[in-house]
């Protein structure tokens, strides 16, 4: 039989065993701890890190093209050697307004730019030369210049450039970056208000007057580019704000299409060509840092293409639709000055 003092001593005895077992497990997990050592805090990668996108820019930009124009011939496909038989020139001086956006990661940086005539007339005449005698393929038989009305037209450009100087092991100032995109253009223009020549009858016949709008010409080009952009990092010299300079050069695959209605003619006369061939364009220059996240760019450029293709004349009055592509060639000279205001936020 066990007796009260027993119990107690039973009861005693067993809350030294818990006590014990408590001390020893709380001795147990401070060695424990000891020995791992404190826990890290997990580094919080910064939102910067985290982020695709490095840069974001946003410019306003004002262009002056001159110099520019263009133009398309084609022959006469009934007699051999006869080209051009016709040829138009239209100018393209005229200023230009749009905005430019650009977004950079730490090798790419993607850019997009628009801009829209704001000249309401182009600076020049649109040129209409005729070779109309068969018996003479050299001699002018009639000739016009007409002043050139603009029409809403557009600029229009978006590309991609991958860092690679550092892969080449180029000067941390120096960059080098292959660019590739796609640069559309639409001129819309309205002849008007003109003055006409027929220099083959010999002595000086008296000029003819076109009076109002004569003609409506239509012309896209489709430029797919490949090329390469340089910059050199200049820094600050002195008392001078921070300059970047740049050159761009690039190649184009190009698809034309340009639609002309000959608004004087009997009828709706149409012509229209569809030609390919390629472009030529060269870019350079200046950034000017002027605050923080601020800079002012201005940049001069030359591009020429060539291109070649068929000729579509349609006149449902007359009952005329016929295509050839004998003697069909279009191109185009575009010389610029481009002005830019640009926020850059990192």
């Amino acid at each position: 039989m066990t007796t009260t003092a027993g119990r107690q001593r039973n009861d005693k005895a067993g809350s030294n065993r818990r006590r014990g077992g408590g001390i020893a497990l709380a001795l147990f997990l401070i060695t424990l701890s000891a020995m791992a050592g404190p826990v890290p805090a997990r580094a919080e990668t910064p939102a910067k890190e985290r982020s695709l996108v490095k840069t974001f820019s946003v410019a306003g930009r004002l262009r002056n093209t001159f110099r520019s124009h263009t133009s398309y011939e084609f022959g006469n496909p009934l007699v051999p050697g006869h080209a051009p038989l016709s040829r138009l020139e239209f100018p393209l001086n005229a200023w230009w307004a749009g905005v430019g956006i650009g977004v950079g990661a730490s090798r790419l940086a993607l850019g997009v730019e628009v801009l829209r005539n704001v000249s309401g007339e182009a600076s020049g005449y649109m040129k209409d030369s005729d070779w109309g005698d068969e018996d003479n393929r050299h001699s002018l038989t009639i000739y016009s210049e007409s002043n050139c009305r603009l029409e809403p037209s557009f600029l229009a450009t978006g590309e991609v450039a991958l860092k690679i100087g550092d892969w080449l092991g180029l000067p941390s100032a120096l960059d080098l970056r292959p660019v590739a995109g796609i640069r559309w253009q639409r001129f819309v223009m309205v002849a008007h208000d003109g003055t006409q020549w027929h220099p083959e009858g010999g002595g000086s016949p008296p000029a003819e007057e076109l009076a109002g709008d004569s003609l409506r010409f239509e012309q896209v080009y489709w430029h797919y580019f490949l090329g390469a952009r340089t910059s050199w990092d200049m820094g600050r010299r002195g008392f001078l704000p921070p300059v970047v300079l740049y050159l761009q050069g690039d190649w184009a695959m190009v698809e034309g299409i340009n639609e002309d209605w000959h608004i004087l003619h009997p009828g709706r006369r149409i012509t229209r060509e569809r030609t390919r061939g390629d472009a030529w364009h060269i870019l350079g220059g200046m950034k000017i840092g002027l605050a923080k996240n601020l800079q002012a760019k201005i940049e001069t450029d030359y591009l020429r293409l060539k291109t070649d293709g068929s000729h579509h004349l349609t006149n449902p009055l007359l009952n005329i639709d016929y295509s050839f592509e004998y003697g069909v060639k279009v191109w185009s000279e575009q010389m610029g000055v481009t002005l830019s205001v640009e926020w850059e936020c990192y």
